[in-house]
């Protein structure tokens, strides 16, 4: 029987034949070599699920799992049965791992016992990976679940965790009825199996574009995340105050996404990326001076 790798990796993938390889390729690259990647493509029509089957012909360590489409927490429930690992990495098919992430994240855990999820910092990159900011996530226990109990799952990036799986599985795995907010409802259930950590260090390239959750279903992520929140406080023996209402989250429009993007991808000299992002831009505001001002800068690469 083959020996138990230290980490499962789960990479759900839906329609990603763009961004999947440099993902898998991610993964591959880590200096810290004793995982296994499995890569669940979730009924995908393009050809994610030929590209992974290409990778796992060539290495060992990855397998690739075809299912039929069941969103996001089926693929990963299938991905959890499958793990042999100490430990759960997530990994999203259109992030980028940094090559020491396994390695940090592992050393961290083995160190730290009652630790039973870790995040990082990440940073965000606009669709063709020009960074934009690294974020400034808390990094301890107490801040982190106070984030987690207001309802703010990006205390900890869901693509970033690294978690125990004997935790994952006691706390009973993903709850397909709080998709897309699946992660929050996980984390909630881990703080109360152990603590929950961020490291400072910038361990992973989350890429942000137009067809994210974020984006297509922000409102369904905020009209769940009552339910979600009053379940945890349920599970402490607390009730959720009558007026409760997570924080305010900030999304920018379209347009401002596009002109961040822009700018970002002609600071980084990605000038094939400005100048898409800039045509995009002034598609939707054809009469602006400022969107005819960022063509030009994208056009004369400066």
């Amino acid at each position: 029987m083959p020996t138990r790798p230290a980490v499962s990796v789960l990479l759900p993938v839906y329609n990603a034949e763009h961004t999947v390889s440099d993902a898998v390729e991610s993964i591959l690259k880590q200096s810290f070599t004793d995982f296994e990647l499995i890569a669940i493509d979730d009924g995908s029509t393009d050809q994610s699920l030929s590209i992974l089957k290409t990778f796992a012909a060539a290495d060992a360590r990855v397998q690739g799992v075809s299912q039929s489409n069941t969103g996001i927490a089926g693929a990963l429930n299938n991905g959890i049965a499958r793990a042999r690992g100490e430990f759960i990495a997530r990994m999203d098919a259109d992030d980028i791992s940094l090559p020491t992430r396994l390695e940090k994240q592992v050393g961290y855990l083995r160190e730290h016992p009652a630790c039973v999820l870790l995040g990082s910092r990440v940073i965000l990159v606009e669709p063709f990976g020009s960074p934009l900011y690294e974020t400034d996530h808390q990094t301890d226990n107490d801040p982190i679940v106070a984030e987690l109990l207001s309802g703010v799952g990006w205390a900890v990036v869901h693509p970033a965790a690294m978690m125990r799986a004997d935790a994952v599985r006691t706390a009973g795995g993903y709850r397909s009825e709080f998709v897309p907010i699946e992660d929050l409802d996980l984390f909630l259930r881990l703080s109360q199996l152990g603590t929950i950590a961020n490291l400072a260090q910038p361990l992973l390239h989350y890429r942000q574009h137009l067809q994210s959750a974020n984006h297509t279903r922000f409102a369904e992520q905020e009209a769940k995340k009552r339910a979600c929140v009053a379940d945890a406080y349920q599970r402490r023996g607390l009730v959720l105050p009558p007026g409760w209402s997570p924080p305010p989250r900030r999304q920018l429009s379209i347009e401002a996404e596009l002109n961040q993007w822009a700018w970002a991808a002609l600071k980084h000299g990605n000038l094939r990326a400005a100048r898409r992002h800039a045509l995009s831009l002034l598609g939707r505001r054809p009469i602006s001076p400022a969107s005819w001002r960022l063509l030009y800068c994208a056009v004369r690469g400066r």
